[in-house]
């Protein structure tokens, strides 16, 4: 059985995570009327940084994800409890009249409301976002859709494999076609994540934009647009050459050796990606004269005959194992790292050591935030993922 780390015991240690810090956002109210992960994704970032973020669910059942896996011992969704930890929950029917009246006086008194349907949906259920704004000056309206709020595709339907087809991020990524790989989604809801990122980094410049000139504003965030700004590397070729980039597995398309190598047991990435790391990574592999090697001397020789280097970098590495090669060629001052499962992942002492997962009063464990600040609060909400509807009481108290 795998050690599990002692997160509370070392965050107890570490005055960088202090969780008696100011938060940087304390004061700042948001509605957050999201579900699944991009939206949420969005909120519980909000709420890492001190938001007071009121999740409104729609009864019975609250957010889709309630009743999606994996379960946890209490029955719980975690796929919930990780895109909600910090949050409030109250269960409000917007097409119920005397629900959709609280909700407007919960939005008249918020700074922010997000939510993540497709686009006119808002409309119909009376919270057109241009709308709020007009009606609200100082409220931030944050929408975060599959292809945005206007243009030909707005209206389409949306998942995160879908917005990955789209934007190429699907046909970028596995082996080559001409060694017979297909394409394949990327390892993570990279499309809703960074669309969630994305919203949050909008609602924060708008609210300081807020502060300078007392105007709210919308923010519109397309999954589609921010997945296509991950594509910078196949952008290069497409915008400055005219060209289709083919899929090329785990290499970088313009620097060498920048790859996944075969050692004697597990693979190790390796990332020389200037000359000068050459000539550390290799007398570290024990053949120095590759430096001045007239097939390999420069990085453009090196990309173009990346197959020979490969195959000669894999005959040193298949001497000794991933862990070894790993620990040595960092020593040389070369980027190398182990292509790790994300459950051994989470366990390195460096994101213990950086609360990247931390562990809530009741005995769950959660992402920690990113984000870490030298004035404020970097360890984000000490709060679970809340029950459905279990703040319903106090928010009514506090909104009526």
């Amino acid at each position: 059985m795998k050690i599990q780390p002692d997160y509370k015991g070392e965050e107890a240690k570490n005055p960088h995570l202090d969780p008696t810090k100011p938060y940087p956002l304390e004061g700042v109210t948001v509605i957050d009327l999201t579900r699944v992960l991009s939206g949420p994704t969005c909120t519980r970032m909000l709420a890492d940084a001190g938001a007071r973020v009121i999740h409104v669910e729609r009864p019975p059942k609250g957010d889709d994800t309630r009743s999606q896996g994996p379960y946890v011992h209490d029955g719980s969704s975690n796929y919930f409890r990780i895109a909600n930890v910090g949050k409030e929950s109250i269960a409000l029917d917007f097409r119920d009249p005397d629900d959709h009246a609280f909700l407007m006086k919960m939005i008249s008194k918020a700074d922010v409301v997000v939510e993540n349907f497709r686009p006119g949906v808002m409309a119909k259920n009376g919270l057109n976002p241009d709308e709020l704004v007009k009606q609200f000056p100082r409220l931030i309206v944050c929408s975060i859709s599959g292809f945005g709020q206007y243009g030909p595709m707005s209206g389409n339907a949306a998942y995160d494999t879908v917005v990955q087809a789209w934007s190429g991020l699907i046909a970028a990524t596995g082996a080559p076609a001409s060694e017979g790989g297909k394409a394949t989604r990327v390892g993570t809801s990279v499309s809703d994540i960074v669309a969630g990122v994305h919203g949050y980094a909008g609602i924060v410049t708008a609210l300081y934009a807020r502060e300078k000139t007392g105007k709210g504003s919308t923010v519109d965030v397309a999954m589609l647009d921010t997945s296509i700004s991950l594509m910078a590397q196949g952008l290069m070729a497409s915008l400055g050459l005219d060209e289709a980039p083919e899929r090329i597995g785990n290499r970088h398309p313009y620097m060498y050796p920048f790859d996944i190598f075969d050692c004697a047991d597990e693979p190790v990435a390796i990332c020389a990606g200037n000359d000068r790391l050459w000539s550390k990574l290799a007398p570290c592999l024990g053949h120095e004269e590759w430096v001045t090697d007239p097939e390999m001397c420069t990085n453009d020789l090196r990309e173009k005959n990346w197959r020979l280097v490969k195959e000669k970098i894999e005959s040193v590495l298949c001497t000794g194992t991933a862990e070894e090669w790993q620990k040595k060629i960092d020593e040389a001052g070369v980027p190398a790292g182990l292509c790790l499962n994300i459950d051994d992942a989470r366990r390195l002492p460096q994101v213990v050591a950086r609360g990247m997962v931390k562990e809530m009063d009741d005995g769950f464990l959660v992402m920690g935030t990113p984000i870490k600040y030298g004035t404020w609060n970097s360890y984000g909400t000490t709060k679970d993922a809340p029950a459905l509807n279990a703040d319903n009481d106090q928010i009514r108290a506090d909104f009526e």
